[in-house]
């Protein structure tokens, strides 16, 4: 092709000087063929890229294809149903909530019913009016220990960060949040000036890099964090131990995201990257995180306190709930977030492969607080790719008692799933730091758009509750959703996640099938220690030093 490339050059030249007698303006032709020969040229004595080697100029056009590909998949290929990470189907649904227009569908599902994995709920004869449905849908979050509860929406906005996300869609998260009542939450990267302007209610996360309560060296500052709870519109904590989209690796920023601004907030260094710590410096064990939520709730005056987390190994969650046990140190709430992913830029691997996805990790956390006697003063909150109603009814139904969503509120803010996050190239403006892009996206619009979502969503969980005959959905267990297991089997909720018996971990009757893989998680988990070699290697120790005072009495 490099030949090629020299007989094309050789032919226009040639060309050229046969037609230019007759045709003299074609000499301006030469503005725009000199610079793409000059290309070519450079093409063909570089020596990185052997495609653009071999074909000069012409093996430009793969980057150029591969850059416009996912646009030519979403707008002119892909069907209702099967585009990634989140379907037509489903961004459609939203845009339609979001503006306010028609959502209902002609003509039938346009879902495969009989594909293995498909979910509904079952109906009722006795089904309800919707409004027999209780008319505001919020659950009260706050234990025993809790002396400010908070009453919450079953749908709110979940974390994302003020550098991850602009300006403006902060300000019109916060803003559709207040006009909604529901709330939101700041993500790792502390409460922004956005965070506060509207006054919509906050949860604050508090991540690994303590980021608006941290010190010079990055340790946690409990005055600073004083100061910042006591803020009203500040209404739970939540400390970050692992988020789906990465877990067990720290929270990103990239450099290009990191303005002065943003690192004035978070207490960093500006146009630099950040990356957080993958584990908390304040903790190190269940017992440590439970002082730490005792200390954060007495910080606070009393707001309750709670922490997110992916589940990895099962017998890490096991360890804190026998801490909550031996402590007495209970949260107030549990965020669970699926390893499917999230808005956060993270890489391939941990996207794809590792984290438990959010319905058995979900099912899992339920289970262990029901085993341990725990459930009934801690809420559950689901977090993972959630954007219908169904969404939420399913994962409430599994046990949650509220969820939260963030690319469904990006989605209502505007955004159109370019897949550019991490690039600070965000053509809708939400993901993006750019100023020029920032301002595209108008703040009391896109803060409307938000409530309709939240809105018609919740609308849609009461409708279909009122089907199912329910007043509330904390009335949903798990006999209401049914699952193709395979073409020809259907499975309910209670038959793939089967129900433990409230306090039946606490003396586990080792002949109970129901407990199944709970016996050995018990033998791994250890109130001291987060890792099950942790207290597998106590119990190596304990075993060794019994067997070498048997061996010792043996011997005399």
């Amino acid at each position: 092709m490099q030949s090629g490339f020299s007989k094309a050059l050789l032919l226009a030249i040639a060309l050229s000087v046969f037609i230019v007698p007759f045709w003299p303006d074609l000499l301006w032709g030469w503005l725009i063929f000199s610079p793409l020969i000059l290309l070519g040229f450079y093409d063909r004595l570089q020596s990185k890229h052997s495609l653009r080697r071999n074909f000069p100029l012409f093996g430009r056009a793969r980057w150029l294809m591969e850059s416009i590909r996912p646009f030519i998949r979403q707008y002119f290929i892909e069907s209702d149903t099967d585009g990634t990470p989140i379907n037509r189907m489903f961004r459609s649904i939203v845009y339609q909530r979001a503006k306010g227009v028609m959502e209902t569908v002609p003509f039938g599902t346009k879902v495969d019913v009989y594909r293995s994995g498909y979910e509904w709920i079952g109906h009722s004869l006795s089904a309800l009016n919707h409004e027999q449905v209780e008319a505001d849908l919020r659950v009260t979050i706050g234990g025993s220990q809790c002396q400010q509860p908070y009453s919450a929406s079953i749908l709110n906005i979940s974390a994302m960060s003020f550098g991850a996300l602009s300006q403006n869609a902060i300000l019109a998260l916060n803003h559709g949040a207040k006009m909604g009542g529901f709330f939101h939450n700041t993500g790792e990267g502390g409460i922004s000036p956005y965070h506060l302007e509207h006054g919509g209610d906050l949860v604050w996360q508090i991540g690994t890099a303590y980021f608006g309560c941290r010190d010079a060296e990055g340790r946690f500052c409990a005055e600073t964090f004083r100061q910042q709870a006591a803020l009203n519109v500040v209404k739970m904590i939540e400390i970050k131990l692992s988020q789906g989209a990465k877990p067990g690796h720290g929270g990103i920023l990239p450099a290009e995201k990191n303005s002065a601004e943003i690192a004035q907030i978070r207490g960093v260094e500006p146009y630099a990257d950040v990356n957080s710590p993958a584990t908390h410096s304040r903790f190190d064990s269940p017992y440590g995180l439970l002082e730490f939520v005792a200390q954060l709730r007495e910080l606070s005056a009393g707001k309750p306190i709670g922490f997110k987390l992916s589940i990895g190994r099962k017998s890490e969650f096991i360890a804190i709930c026998k801490a909550m046990q031996e402590s007495s140190i209970r949260p107030d709430f549990i965020t669970v977030d699926g390893g499917e992913g999230g808005t956060g830029a993270a890489p391939m691997e941990y996207s794809n492969s590792i984290g438990m996805p959010l319905r058995e990790a979900l099912a899992f956390v339920v289970d262990a607080l029901m085993g341990f006697g725990l459930k009934a003063e801690i809420k559950v909150i689901a977090s993972g790719k959630i954007i219908s109603g169904f969404h939420l009814v399913k994962n409430m139904a599994l046990g949650a008692d509220l969820c939260n969503s963030a690319r469904g509120m990006m989605l209502a803010l505007g955004c159109v799933q370019s897949l550019v996050c991490n690039s600070n190239h965000c053509p809708s403006g939400v993901a993006t730091q750019d100023p020029k892009l920032v301002k595209g996206l108008v703040v009391s619009d896109k803060a409307m758009r938000v409530k309709n979502f939240h809105e018609r969503t919740v609308q849609a969980v009461a409708e279909m509750i009122a089907s199912a005959g329910l007043h509330h959905p904390s009335e949903l267990n798990r006999t209401d959703i049914y699952r193709r297991v395979t073409q020809f089997e259907v499975r309910r909720y209670d038959q793939i996640f089967p129900y433990l018996n409230s306090g039946s971990l606490l003396s586990p009757d080792l002949s109970d099938d129901l407990l199944g893989e709970f016996v050995l998680l018990l033998q791994e988990a250890c109130s001291d220690g987060f890792s099950p070699h942790h207290c597998l290697t106590q119990i190596d120790n304990e075993c060794c030093h019994v067997e070498t005072e048997a061996s010792v009495g043996d011997k005399v």
